[in-house]
């Protein structure tokens, strides 16, 4: 019984970097800097005040010609130092700019800067467990432009067991809350993912109010969907596609007027970020799992 409870509660546990893989640091001009990772002027560093007295590290990284901004909460045993090469490359494939945090725990997270991002232009991106703070947060704001679930759970029991109800103390009720969100969902999820079967992405998307079309990667992972070449592609048609409806409600479409999917002669190439997360980004790491 002791090793079924243990194995339960690593499954359901956060696991952050230890030690964080950054710093914060301000400058004599009173600036945050992450040494080693903020070498993008385009990119700002913040203290977030919360509501429990905690305060949590988030970076913005702003295109000069952002189309949204994607509000990116990460999986459980990563933290944001180890995303700023992925962070770095959404931004320029997909020509938005990207917000992300760290959770309390997380990184150097334990003043508070307003970006004024209205919802109509913020598509919300939650990878793994990161997809229970974005439904939490898609079922609250009904304006908002998109939402992007990538190898995302059902819930936190249904991860470890294929249980028929929600009970109250089940962490993450994404199943419920899937169905209060008005806007466009995106589902993406490795048809061989291990660690958080394809049936849950799947599910998600049958729940969907305004469902768009999914990703379903052949062979994925949990931890490397970045690598295969259909990822970025999707997700810019995706992007592509919010920003059509976008000008249609604002009734600003031209007979002129069209957009068009960008070509890249290169895929994008994430080794360094697999490399780094395939360790990490799962819900039970190999080296803590017993």
């Amino acid at each position: 019984m002791g090793n079924v409870t243990s194995n339960v509660a690593a499954k359901l546990a956060f696991f952050p970097p230890d030690p964080p893989t950054y710093e914060v640091c301000r400058e004599e001009n009173g600036k945050l800097v992450m040494p080693g990772v903020t070498a993008d002027k385009n990119m700002d560093v913040n203290l977030i005040d919360t509501k429990g007295g905690n305060k949590i590290v988030a970076t913005f990284w702003r295109h000069p010609f952002a189309r949204f901004t994607l509000l990116y909460s990460h999986a459980n045993a990563a933290d944001i130092g180890q995303m700023h090469e992925l962070f770095y490359e959404l931004r320029a494939h997909l020509r938005v700019n990207i917000m992300s945090y760290d959770y309390s725990g997380y990184g150097a997270s334990s003043g508070k800067k307003e970006y004024g991002v209205k919802q109509e232009d913020l598509i919300l991106y939650g990878q793994s467990v990161g997809s229970g703070p974005t439904l939490h947060l898609a079922a609250r704001l009904p304006k908002l432009r998109g939402v992007v679930l990538h190898s995302a759970i059902l819930s936190g029991i249904r991860v470890l067991y294929p249980v028929k109800m929600t009970f109250w103390f089940d962490i993450f009720k994404n199943i419920d809350k899937i169905r209060r969100v008005t806007c466009p969902v995106l589902v993406v999820h490795g048809t061989n993912d291990e660690t958080v079967d394809w049936s849950h992405g799947k599910r998600l998307w049958e729940l969907s109010k305004e469902k768009y079309e999914p990703l379903w990667v052949k062979g994925g992972g949990h931890c490397n969907l970045e690598s295969y070449p259909e990822y970025i592609q999707h997700l810019n048609q995706f992007i592509n596609a919010m920003e059509m409806n976008s000008i249609r409600r604002s009734k600003q479409l031209t007979p002129n007027r069209s957009i068009t999917e960008p070509k890249h002669d290169k895929c994008l190439r994430f080794k360094k970020r697999v490399a780094a997360l395939k360790k990490g980004c799962c819900i039970v790491p190999k080296n803590r799992s017993s």
